[in-house]
């Protein structure tokens, strides 16, 4: 377990040694004593938080509304600067899941939270206080990470899959970094315009040009927490110009493009997950393919 210290922030990090058995699951471990009020940066991932501390985190959500404990949120978790967690003595499982994948482990479709913080009691009834007791007992992060696979693994193999169509488009977009052409995106599958958006929206919880604005932000966000100039991030992720960078990163999170590169919910991911990026899945391609002739 590591330190990551920024700004106010100090919080205790632990990492995984091996990578999840799940491709499209990654995960993180962190006890944090003084939680106060965390900005949560939309992100291109449904997070799940398994949390078995002393403490409880709150999320604070638009409208006053508040959850606590273990929650699940959709991919672009607080866009507008709506949403923000704190708590103290906080020790938690932060896993990141694709799109791709969360249907079958939540056993819900993200497009099923709408955009909202979901108490994982409301999905997984008494097993989210088992996996919540479960974690508590176990004394290694390690053997966290290892339970928490294990269990990810059980539900993802049990559950429904998307449409190879619908894996391929979200691939292309994250693989593009949000520069892709989403019109192109139904020629290249061969369905219809209105069938893949369609398909993609109810399977992954947000539509095609949403997902290329979040994962385009995503990728600018992180470049501006590393140090570089707006204008050069701007002219390298596709936007038009700076106030169009400007007016994006407004959209995301409620604040300048100046004040994300000061967030500790993106800064500390260099820490916690040094491989974020997602890469693009060889099979995908090959079950597309497979598919071409039954349509």
């Amino acid at each position: 377990m590591r330190t990551f210290v920024h700004g106010a922030a100090a919080w205790d990090v632990a990492c995984p040694q091996r990578p999840s058995r799940v491709a499209g699951v990654t995960m993180a471990g962190f006890r944090v004593p003084d939680l106060d009020a965390l900005r949560m940066v939309p992100h291109p991932a449904v997070t799940l938080l398994l949390e078995f501390g002393p403490g409880s985190p709150v999320v604070d959500c638009a409208g006053g509304r508040q959850q606590r404990g273990s929650v699940v949120a959709g991919p672009g978790l607080g866009s507008g600067g709506a949403v923000w967690a704190r708590g103290e003595n906080v020790e938690c499982v932060q896993v990141r899941l694709s799109p791709v994948i969360a249907r079958a482990i939540l056993g819900a479709s993200p497009a099923d939270l709408d955009g909202a913080v979901v108490a994982l009691d409301d999905l997984w009834g008494r097993d989210a206080s088992r996996i919540r007791e479960r974690l508590g007992h176990v004394s290694s992060w390690q053997d966290r990470f290892a339970l928490t696979d294990a269990l990810l693994a059980r539900r993802h193999e049990a559950g429904p899959s998307v449409d190879p169509e619908v894996a391929w488009a979200w691939d292309r977009i994250v693989g593009g970094r949000g520069l892709v052409r989403v019109d192109g995106l139904a020629a290249e599958v061969g369905w219809s315009r209105k069938r893949l958006w369609s398909r993609f929206r109810s399977q992954l919880g947000l539509p095609p040009k949403r997902a290329v604005k979040l994962v385009r932000f995503d990728h600018a966000a992180h470049r501006l927490v590393a140090g570089e100039g707006a204008a050069r991030v701007a002219a390298d992720a596709g936007y038009v110009d700076q106030s169009h960078l400007h007016r994006d990163v407004m959209a995301f999170t409620g604040v300048t493009p100046a004040s994300v590169a000061g967030e500790s919910f993106l800064a500390v991911d260099d820490l916690a997950w040094p491989t974020h990026r997602t890469p693009t899945k060889p099979h995908v391609a090959r079950d597309l393919a497979s598919t071409a002739g039954r349509r």
